[in-house]
């Protein structure tokens, strides 16, 4: 049996995590497995990096930044495998290059392209543990690059992928997926169990328990995902195609701080106009989410969009350079103060009313809604950011607490 298994940066925090991690991997090991893991950097370190390359640089080029965070996965991966070695277990530990995980070009959210899986599998065939760090990857010129934040998640899925493994396990601090952050909702539950839409749609949302690109490739691949707890032994949440006959009607609800609302107000109000501005975004890699489009009037509409905070001034410094030729408009204002919370459910498909349900919370908590966004398996409001922690309370107490 192939186990691939990923433990994220609080799982080896410390010495102590480190060896904890160690003996759980060599447990399975022991049993006859052969055993992938894969690690993030240690706790707060790739933080830390970023901070030190924004000290240096406030706005530091992006392949430079890759080449430094980049550090944080290498000494994670060559200190567990130092003490496999304590512990008497023969193990190795290699980076992107050295397993030659291909990705694209784009820096800090790089994507997969291929994985060579040959040393790896010369590695188990001689029964050592493979040690391989999360999160990043090397370009067509052998350049490092990154994932993106959570990216360890979408390395060990790709793994599991390309090996054939049997299972994929990804470890983290809490107990599984919960129907909300436990740190914010106490009385949230844990999930036996959730389908890939359900948990992409959480992932996007901003529930940080997967990293969302690792759910898309574990549905494309057909890779079934356990998410369990690296500080016990309790029974995780499986994460699958199918789950339950009778559903709940929401199986989570999520929030997303790190948000922004750009408005771009006075575009012409012509054919072709809305493909401009978001084509312009799509060629430097700019995600858009929640999008409001208004009722034109003299001539003119405006656009409203969502994006993550981190891409707002470049995604402002593309629509300034396009201002004069194919998106003249008035102005363009930025909102910071906005967050996003969201429910999410495989159940809402048949029930009718949960819109209704949604947004009485909101009501009955005094918070005002600024924008909405729907699809088959979830509802998205927009609302002031100062209210984020008590509308998720409110929406969960509605749909999961009393229902």
């Amino acid at each position: 049996m192939l186990i691939v298994k990923k433990f994220g940066g609080t799982s080896v925090a410390n010495k102590e995590r480190i060896f904890n991690v160690a003996r759980r991997c060599i447990e399975d090991y022991q049993k006859g497995n052969d055993v992938v893991v894969v690690l993030s950097a240690m706790g707060k370190s790739t933080d830390e990096l970023i901070a030190k390359a924004k000290d240096i640089n406030p706005n530091p080029p992006k392949r430079e930044l890759d080449m430094l965070v980049s550090v944080g996965e290498q000494i994670s991966v060559s200190l567990m495998s130092m003490a496999m070695a304590s512990l008497g277990v023969p193990s190795i530990s290699l980076n992107a290059f050295q397993v030659a995980m291909h990705t694209t070009s784009d820096y800090t959210n790089a994507r997969l392209k291929t994985i060579d899986t040959e040393r790896i599998r010369n590695e188990l065939d001689s029964r050592r543990i493979v040690i391989i760090t999360g999160f990043q990857g090397i370009d067509k010129m052998d350049n490092v690059t990154t994932l993106g934040r959570g990216g360890s998640d979408t390395t060990a899925v790709a793994l599991a992928a390309v090996l054939k493994a049997d299972m994929c396990e990804i470890y983290t601090d809490v107990d599984g997926v919960f129907t909300a952050d436990p740190r914010i909702c106490a009385n949230a539950r844990k999930l036996d169990e959730i389908t890939y839409d359900e948990m992409l749609e959480l992932a996007s949302l901003g529930a940080g328990v997967l990293h969302n690109r690792s759910v898309e490739m574990a549905k494309k691949y057909g890779v079934q995902l356990v998410v369990r707890s690296s500080l016990n032994t309790n029974e995780g949440t499986i994460v699958k195609e199918d789950a339950k006959m009778e559903k709940m009607l929401i199986s989570g609800v999520a929030c997303d701080k790190k948000t922004a609302c750009i408005a771009v107000i006075g575009l012409q109000d012509q054919p072709g106009v809305a493909f401009k501005l978001f084509n312009h975004l799509a060629n430097h890699n700019i995600n858009v989410d929640v999008i409001l489009q208004s009722v034109g009037r003299d001539g003119t509409k405006d656009i409203s969009f969502t994006v993550d905070e981190d891409n707002v001034e470049e995604a402002v410094a593309v629509m300034e350079r396009h201002r004069q030729t194919s998106l003249i408009c008035d102005k363009i204002d930025v909102d910071r103060n906005i967050a996003k919370v969201s429910v999410v459910g495989a159940g809402m498909t048949s029930n009718a009313g949960v819109a209704a349900k949604m947004f009485e919370a909101l009501y009955d908590a005094g918070i005002n809604i600024k924008m909405i966004s729907t699809s088959e398996i979830k509802i998205t409001a927009l609302i002031d950011r100062k209210y984020v922690d008590e509308a998720m309370r409110a929406v969960h107490d509605k749909f999961i607490v009393n229902r």
